[in-house]
């Protein structure tokens, strides 16, 4: 079989983001994770879906290595409030991934669909984003839609996207409940 090489003319640079999604040590599911691949390819952005449990320490050192310009992290299982938490504090303490856009969604507590409260404390640890379930695919669509390609290339760029909710002392912006997707 011949190959043929590839030659690209111009300058044009890739538009879409570099972005890892990935769930957390505890939660095993993995359908969340293709819809959200599959999704993300769909809008033109590069993912690298690193599956399910996903060890923080493991989750950290490929985000070091790969520099996404967005990590999404998503739960299943009803324990992403905790885990997100903890796997927050982690990325943030890194000083590579500190300004790293970082949002998380899906079943983030057993007993359904979260709070303002519980919200407003995953936006406070340092998510730019909470979608819960039974929110709107659009609103992460949005969100999507307000990042730059380029490592940590926020600055800038609206961390909100529903008028009236809570804004935590980093100016993010937690959604309502229910405004999220789940992710």
């Amino acid at each position: 079989m011949e190959q043929h090489a590839v030659e690209q003319h111009g300058k044009a640079e890739p538009t879409g983001l570099d972005v890892v999604v990935t769930t957390m040590a505890s939660d095993s599911h993995t359908w969340n994770l293709v819809f959200l691949q599959l999704l993300l390819e769909e809008l033109g952005h590069r993912v690298t879906n690193l599956g399910a449990c996903v060890p923080d320490e493991l989750l950290v050192a490929e985000c070091r290595r790969i520099e996404p310009d967005l990590i999404v992290m998503s739960s299943v299982n009803g324990h992403g409030f905790h885990d997100g938490l903890r796997v927050i504090a982690a990325l943030r303490a890194c000083p590579e991934l500190g300004r790293t856009p970082t949002v998380i969604g899906g079943k983030l507590g057993i007993a359904g669909s979260g709070t303002p409260a519980r919200q407003q404390e995953l936006m406070t640890a340092g998510f730019d984003g909470v979608f819960e379930e039974g929110g709107s695919v659009l609103d992460f669509h949005a969100f999507i839609g307000s990042l730059s390609a380029g490592p940590r290339a926020m600055p800038g760029a609206p961390k909100a996207l529903a008028a009236g909710a809570g804004v935590s002392s980093a100016g993010s912006t937690a959604l309502p409940a229910g405004s999220g997707v789940l992710l």
